[in-house]
C-alpha cells in the first residue's frame, strides 16, 4: 500500500514538472546611471550589494541566478539612449535607473517599444508618472511631494515670494512647476525664475545670481544636481549672498552631496535642505556598514575615508529587490521569458546601427504588473505602490539645517502630518489615521549670517526700476488726487498720505507716479485696480474704495479713510403759520393726550378725595379742581399736594409721561420751525428703492455695480454724473430731467455738502468700507504700509494731512438734519399703556380697601342712632334694601378717612363694653351716640 502511495506522489510531481516550465538558470537585468556622480557612485555599490544579497537568499529566485549589466549614461540623454539600446540587445528583462529625469524621458520611449519595465530610483520629475510612459516605474518619491514640503516651509515662516534657481531641463522645469502649484495653494508665488543650462560654468551662474539678487525676494529655492548646485552656492558665497537676510532652501540633492562630500560645508552654512525619510532598521544599518566597507575596498585603502550611503543608494538597493521579487513571482506563476523580433524595427539600407538585433520582451506587461504589486519591507521602509497614482506610499522628508561641520534635523514633513518635529509614522496601507493633522512646527533654525530670527524674506528690489504707481486722473475734487506740475506730477490728500507712510518704512522705496485716465472725466476705478492685478502697475494710489470684488484680485493696505455709501437729497425751508404749534402731533395724538390728562386728573381726585381737603368741597369746586389739576401737570404747575400713597404713585408715573411728551413736542416744534424739510419723498434707502425716480452716481464709482448687483436697482434708473453736475441735477429733480437723489461715498458727499447748503444726507450710511492703496497679490509692501498707516493715525499725522487738504466749507456749521415726520400715537402708546395700567391698579387697590372698611363699619352697627350718616330704620323700610345699601356705600365713600377710622374704633369700643357687662341681650340706660363729627354733613 505504501509503495502505491509513493508511486502516486512521484507521478504527481512528474506531471507538475511537465506542466510548469523549468526556471531559467540565470536572469539579467540592466542598470543605467552616471558612474562618476554623487548619486551614481552610491547607487553602483548599492546595486552590487543588492544583487549579492538576492543571490544568497535561498527563498528568492530559487535555482535562478540574478546578474546585472551596468551602463554609464555620462549625464547625457544621447549617450543614455545609446546605452539603453545596448542593454536591450542583451535581452534584459528589467532596467534599474536612470538617475536623470531627462534621460528617463528619452529611455522611456525605448522601453515602451520593447516592453521592458524601467525601475528608476532617482528620476523624480512629476511628469514621468503620465500614462505616456506606462513602463516607467518610480521607486522613489517624486518632486510633487518634495515641493509641497518646500511650500509648507515657506508658508510656515510667512514668506510670500520666492526666487527659483534651477537647471533648465526636464528635471528642473518639472520640479519648479510643481513648486509653483504648491506655493499657490499656500498663498505664495514664484516671483522670479532663474534658470541656467546644464553644464553652466561659474561665470554664467554668477550673472544669473546677480540678476536674481536685483529682485525683491530673498528666499531662494535651488533645484539642481549636486555638481551644479554646489557651484551655485560657491558663487553666492563670493557675491555675499550667504549673509544675514537671505534664505536658501535646497531640494534633496544637497543632502546627497553632503553625504558624499564634507569639504563644501563652509559655503552652505544656514541652508535648509530636504532628505527623503527612511526609518531606522537593522537591515538599513547593516547595509550602511557594508557600504562603507565596500567603498574602502574599492579605493584600495582601508584607512581612506569613505562617504556614507545617501538616500538614493538606499532606494537603488530596494529597486533591485523590487525587480527580483517581481521576477520571482512571475516565474513562480509559470512565466516563461522569451523575446521576439519587432517587424517595425529594422535597419535602413546601409545602416550600421543594428536595430534589427533589438527584441521585444514578450512577457513585459506581465512582469510590469508584478512590479506594481510590490509589497515588502525594504531598507527604505514599506515598499508599496498606490493603485491610483502609481506612486510609492508614505512620502516623507527630513528637514535639515546645515551648520558647523554637519547638518541638524529641525523637523519632518509627510503628506498627512505636514511639518512636525515628531517622526512620521509610516503606514502599511498608506492612509493616515484620524487625528494625525497637527499644527505645523519646526525646531529653531540657524540662518545664513549665523542668526536665529527668521529673515523677513524680501527687500525692495535693487534693479534700478522704481515702482510703477497708477494714480487716477481726477477732474473733480482735485483735493483728493490729481495732476500737478511738481516733480512727482501728482498731488493731493491721497498722495501725501502715501508719501508719509512710505517715509516710515525702514527701507527706501523709489516710486514713479503714472496718471490713469484721459483728464476729461474721472477714470474707472475698477479698471485701475484690474491694471494692478494684470501687472501693468505695481500698485495704485488714490481714492480707491476697498470693495469685495477688488479684494479678490489685489491686496489692499489698512484703510486710511473710512467711507461708505450715503444718499443725498435736496431740502427746502418750510414757512410756518399761526397753527404751526399744532403740527408736532397728529390729531389722534392730540385727542389721546387730552383724554389722558382728564383721566389721570379724575383718578387722582378719587384717590385724594377722602384724604386731602384740597380735593373736597362743593361739586362745582371739585370739578374745577379736576380740570385745573389735570392740565396744570403739563407744565408741572399744579398747586394741590397729594397726600395718599396711591395718588402719589399715579402722579409720579404721569409726570414721567408728561416729561417725555413735553420734550418730544418741543423738539418736533423746533424742527418744524427751524429745520429744512425734504423736497422729495426719499427719506432713506427703503424709500429710495421703492420709488421709480432716477438715481445719480459719480463717474467711475463702484456705486453703480453695488446698486445693480446688491440692491437690485435697474440700470434704467441710474444716471452717471460728474460731481459738478450734482447740484443742477438735484435741483431740477426727476420731473425735469434731473435725479431724485444721489448715491455716493461719504468722503465726497461731505466735501460736496460743505459748499452746497441746499442739500442734505438722508437715512444712514448703508455700506461700511474705506479707501486703501492697492498692491499686487501677496505683496509684502501692502503689509508694511498698513503698519505705517496705523502709525500715522496714532501720532496724529493722518488728521493733519486731512485738515491740510479737506478744509470745511461755509455750510459746515449748519445742521445736516432734515425735518422729521409728525409724532403719532404709535411712538407713545407704551407710555400711555404704563400710565393707564398704573391708574387701574391704584383704583383697584383703593376700592378694595373701601369695601373692606365699609363691611367692617356696617357689621359694627352703622345704622343706629338718629341724625347720623345712615338713614333710620323707618326710612329704610320705605326704600328697597339694594338702593339703601348703594346709598350707604356712596355716603361712606364720601366720608373723610379720619372720620371712618374714628367710627370704626368707636364701634369696637362699644362691643367690648357690651361683652364686659355680661353679654345681656337687653341694654339699660341711655344709648351711646356717634361723635358729633360723624353726624355733621360733609
Amino acid at each position: 500500500m505504501a509503495r502505491h502511495r509513493l508511486l502516486r506522489v512521484l507521478c504527481l510531481c512528474s506531471a507538475l514538472a511537465v506542466a510548469l516550465p523549468a526556471r531559467p538558470p540565470s536572469v539579467t537585468i540592466g542598470a543605467l546611471f552616471t558612474f562618476d556622480s554623487v548619486i551614481g557612485s552610491s547607487a553602483a555599490t548599492a546595486i552590487r550589494l543588492a544583487v549579492d544579497d538576492i543571490n544568497r537568499d535561498a527563498t528568492l529566485l530559487r535555482g535562478t541566478n540574478l546578474s546585472v549589466l551596468m551602463q554609464d549614461t555620462k549625464c547625457s540623454g544621447f549617450v543614455g539612449t545609446i546605452q539603453a539600446l545596448e542593454l536591450m540587445e542583451k535581452q534584459v528583462v528589467a532596467v534599474v535607473g536612470p538617475q536623470s529625469s531627462g534621460i528617463a524621458h528619452v529611455v522611456s520611449y525605448v522601453v515602451n517599444q520593447l516592453r521592458v519595465p524601467l525601475v528608476s530610483f532617482a528620476a523624480t520629475d512629476p511628469t514621468l508618472t503620465s500614462t505616456q510612459y506606462p513602463f516607467f516605474v518610480r521607486a522613489a518619491h517624486d518632486d510633487a511631494f518634495q515641493m509641497a514640503a518646500v511650500a509648507d516651509i515657506v508658508a510656515h515662516f510667512g514668506w510670500r515670494e520666492v526666487t527659483a534657481v534651477y537647471v533648465d531641463n526636464d528635471y528642473g522645469r518639472g520640479g519648479v512647476d510643481a513648486l509653483g502649484n504648491a506655493l499657490e495653494a499656500a498663498r505664495a508665488r514664484i516671483t522670479y525664475k532663474a534658470a541656467f543650462p546644464p553644464g553652466a560654468d561659474r561665470a554664467a551662474l554668477g550673472d544669473l545670481l546677480v540678476r536674481a539678487n536685483m529682485m525683491e525676494s530673498r528666499v531662494f529655492v535651488v533645484h539642481a544636481g549636486p555638481d551644479s548646485g554646489l557651484d551655485i552656492f560657491a558663487v553666492a558665497h563670493t557675491l555675499n549672498m550667504m549673509d544675514s537676510g537671505y534664505v536658501w532652501i535646497a531640494t534633496e540633492w544637497l543632502a546627497a552631496a553632503i553625504d558624499d562630500d564634507k569639504e563644501s560645508m563652509g559655503r552652505i552654512q544656514g541652508v535648509l535642505t530636504l532628505r527623503q525619510y527612511t526609518p531606522d532598521s537593522d537591515a538599513k544599518r547593516s547595509l550602511e556598514t557594508r557600504f562603507i566597507a565596500t567603498s574602502r575596498q574599492s579605493r584600495n585603502n582601508a584607512s581612506a575615508e569613505a562617504g556614507s550611503m545617501n538616500a538614493y543608494g538606499l532606494f537603488a538597493y530596494d529597486s533591485v529587490w523590487m525587480a527580483a521579487r517581481a521576477i520571482d513571482h512571475f516565474l513562480g506563476d509559470g512565466g516563461n521569458i522569451s523575446f521576439s523580433a519587432d517587424p517595425s524595427i529594422h535597419d535602413a539600407s546601409g545602416s550600421a546601427l543594428r536595430l534589427s538585433s533589438l527584441r521585444v520582451f514578450d512577457q513585459g506587461e506581465q512582469l510590469l504588473r508584478k512590479v506594481m504589486l510590490a509589497n515588502f519591507t525594504g531598507v527604505t521602509g514599506q515598499v508599496r505602490f498606490d493603485a491610483g497614482s502609481r506612486a510609492l506610499i508614505n512620502p516623507a522628508y527630513e528637514v535639515l539645517n546645515v551648520g558647523g561641520t554637519g547638518v541638524r534635523r529641525v523637523g519632518y514633513w509627510s503628506n498627512y502630518t505636514r511639518l512636525s518635529v515628531a517622526a512620521p509614522r509610516l503606514l502599511v496601507d498608506g492612509r493616515a489615521p484620524n487625528g494625525t493633522q497637527q499644527k505645523q512646527k519646526l525646531y529653531s533654525v540657524i540662518w545664513p549670517g549665523d542668526t536665529t530670527s527668521p529673515p523677513r524674506g524680501w527687500v525692495f528690489p535693487n534693479n534700478g526700476r522704481p515702482l510703477r504707481i497708477g494714480v487716477p486722473y481726477r477732474t473733480t475734487y482735485k483735493q483728493f488726487v490729481s495732476k500737478d506740475s511738481g516733480p512727482d506730477g501728482v498731488s493731493g490728500y491721497c498722495i501725501d498720505v502715501f508719501k508719509a507712510a512710505v517715509a516710515l518704512l525702514p527701507y527706501p522705496v523709489p516710486v514713479s507716479f503714472i496718471l490713469f485716465g484721459d483728464g476729461v472725466k474721472n477714470p474707472s476705478y475698477g479698471e485701475l485696480v484690474q491694471r494692478v492685478a494684470d501687472n501693468y502697475f505695481d500698485a495704485a494710489v488714490g481714492d480707491i474704495s476697498i470693495v469685495t470684488n477688488r479684494t479678490r484680485v489685489v491686496d489692499f493696505t489698512q484703510p486710511y479713510v473710512e467711507s461708505g455709501l450715503v444718499i443725498v437729497s435736496p431740502v427746502k425751508a418750510t414757512s410756518s403759520n399761526e397753527w404751526a404749534f399744532l403740527k408736532p402731533f397728529t390729531p389722534g395724538m392730540w385727542a389721546v393726550t387730552g383724554a389722558f390728562f382728564l383721566f389721570v386728573g379724575a383718578v387722582v381726585w378719587i384717590l385724594e378725595h377722602r384724604f386731602n381737603p384740597e380735593f373736597r368741597g362743593s361739586p362745582r369746586k371739585q370739578m374745577v379742581t379736576i380740570f385745573w389739576f389735570s392740565f396744570s401737570t403739563m407744565f408741572f404747575a399744579h398747586r394741590e399736594n397729594t397726600v395718599s400713597t396711591l395718588g402719589r404713585f399715579v402722579l409720579l408715573i404721569w409726570l414721567f409721561v408728561v416729561l417725555i411728551i413735553n420734550s418730544s413736542y418741543t423738539a418736533s416744534l423746533t424742527s418744524i420751525l427751524t429745520v429744512q424739510q425734504l423736497s422729495t419723498g426719499i427719506q432713506g434707502l427703503d424709500s429710495l428703492l421703492s420709488s421709480n425716480d432716477p438715481i445719480g452716481y459719480q463717474v467711475g464709482s463702484f456705486a453703480r455695480s453695488y446698486m445693480m448687483e446688491e440692491l437690485g436697482v435697474p440700470a434704467s434708473r441710474l444716471r452717471e454724473l460728474a460731481i459738478d453736475e450734482y447740484a443742477d441735477s438735484l435741483q431740477r429733480g426727476p420731473g425735469n430731467g434731473g435725479v431724485a437723489a444721489i448715491v455716493d461715498e461719504l468722503a465726497y458727499v461731505e466735501l460736496f455738502l460743505s459748499t452746497n447748503c441746499q442739500f442734505r444726507t438722508v437715512g444712514q450710511e448703508f455700506t461700511k468700507s474705506g479707501w486703501g492703496f492697492a498692491f499686487q497679490r501677496d505683496s509684502p509692501l501692502a503689509v508694511d504700509l498698513s503698519t505705517a498707516i496705523l502709525t500715522l493715525s496714532e501720532n496724529g499725522d493722518l488728521q493733519r494731512i486731512h485738515d491740510k487738504w479737506l478744509n470745511p466749507g461755509t455750510c459746515s456749521s449748519q445742521s445736516t438734519d432734515v425735518g422729521a415726520d409728525r409724532l403719532n400715537l404709535s411712538s407713545f402708546w407704551g407710555l400711555f399703556l404704563i400710565s393707564g395700567v398704573a391708574c387701574f391698579v391704584a383704583l383697584l387697590i383703593y376700592f378694595a380697601r373701601i369695601l373692606c372698611q365699609f363691611c367692617e363699619y356696617h357689621d359694627g352697627g352703622g345704622n343706629e342712632g338718629e341724625g347720623g350718616v345712615f338713614p333710620d330704620p323707618e326710612r329704610s323700610l320705605r326704600r328697597p334694601a339694594r338702593l339703601s345699601s348703594i346709598r350707604d356705600l356712596m355716603s361712606f365713600v364720601d366720608m373723610k378717612e379720619a372720620e371712618v377710622k374714628r367710627a370704626i374704633r368707636s364701634r369696637s369700643g362699644e362691643r367690648r363694653l357690651d361683652r364686659s357687662m355680661g353679654g345681656s341681650s337687653i341694654s339699660e340706660g341711655p344709648s351711646l351716640s356717634r361723635p358729633s363729627s360723624i353726624m355733621s354733613p360733609v
